[in-house]
């Protein structure tokens, strides 16, 4: 089952279940009155299979914008976890190399602060790249969608936008590189965990377009992450709370080449197995 975040028409923000051809849209009531009450539920998919019987209808895709699958959650993010990841941050960042290695054998896990909502963009909306860098890429990553009690109760496809000239510059930079304006792409929808696929059998996919060709195109399989999803949320509930909820970015295994970089007017499409497609155009900020 997917859900979905849902401006009508007459500008009512409502939820849906994705269908082929558009979604079957859910009553808004006293307790369940957005995306996320639905997820905070103790059992999201009971909670949806209850609601879709007062459905007010169903919508096609075209008569609907399609809005990132987040409503008051906090965007954390996991860095080095997979071993391509590692080797990029090493390349970029010669002098703090050692640390990225380090990291990515160690216990504990690189974990950052990456959007609030008002930084995240939905399927469909820009991207930006820094005005201040020379050398942006788009990070594609399987995020995990936790309730106020850290349970996973989804996943969604993030953008974790980079500026990799400012984090290589010193790692202290890192905020700058990662969290600004548009620096995170999240959606289209949410699948529940129960019908995700296994890791083994789950593929993201990462193309880049310009100017009608595709100039960047790479897979990699979730299971190639060095850290399970369990221990990623251990780490970040550790002395920390989360009322609304968090989405957490499982990091990237897809890293383009030293001499790729992203341009204004490329469109960034990333594919997981048993979400779909988020597709997010690049801009620069003014």
């Amino acid at each position: 089952m997917r859900l979905s975040k849902l401006r009508l028409s007459d500008g009512t923000l409502t939820s849906g279940v994705v269908e082929d051809l558009g979604f079957q849209l859910l009553p808004r009531t006293d307790v369940y009155d957005s995306l996320s009450a639905i997820l905070e539920s103790p059992d999201p998919k009971a909670t949806v299979d209850e609601l879709i019987t007062a459905s007010p209808g169903f919508v096609p895709l075209d008569s609907v914008e399609l809005l990132a699958p987040i409503d008051q959650q906090e965007v954390w993010a996991a860095g080095v976890t997979y071993r391509r990841s590692q080797v990029a941050r090493m390349e970029e960042s010669k002098g703090a190399a050692v640390f990225y290695d380090q990291v990515y054998l160690a216990d504990r896990p690189e974990l950052f602060f990456k959007a609030t909502p008002h930084r995240v963009a939905g399927s469909g909306q820009d991207v930006r790249i820094r005005r201040d860098a020379r050398w942006n890429v788009p990070e594609p990553e399987l995020a995990l969608v936790l309730n106020s009690r850290l349970e996973l109760v989804g996943f969604t496809i993030g953008n974790d936008m980079s500026s990799r000239d400012i984090e290589g510059a010193s790692p202290l930079y890192l905020p700058q590189a990662k969290v600004y304006d548009a620096c995170c792409g999240l959606g289209p929808w949410i699948t529940l965990a129960g019908a995700m696929p296994s890791p083994e059998e789950t593929t993201i996919l990462l193309e880049i377009e310009r100017n009608d060709a595709i100039v960047f195109s790479n897979s990699t399989k979730v299971s190639q992450m060095a850290r399970g999803f369990a221990d990623l949320i251990g780490w970040l509930g550790r002395d920390n709370s989360f009322p609304a909820g968090a989405i957490l970015l499982t990091g990237t295994g897809i890293v383009p080449g030293d001499d790729f970089t992203l341009m204004p007017g490329d469109g960034v499409s990333i594919w997981i197995t048993g979400i779909g497609c988020l597709f997010n155009p690049v801009v620069q900020a003014s």
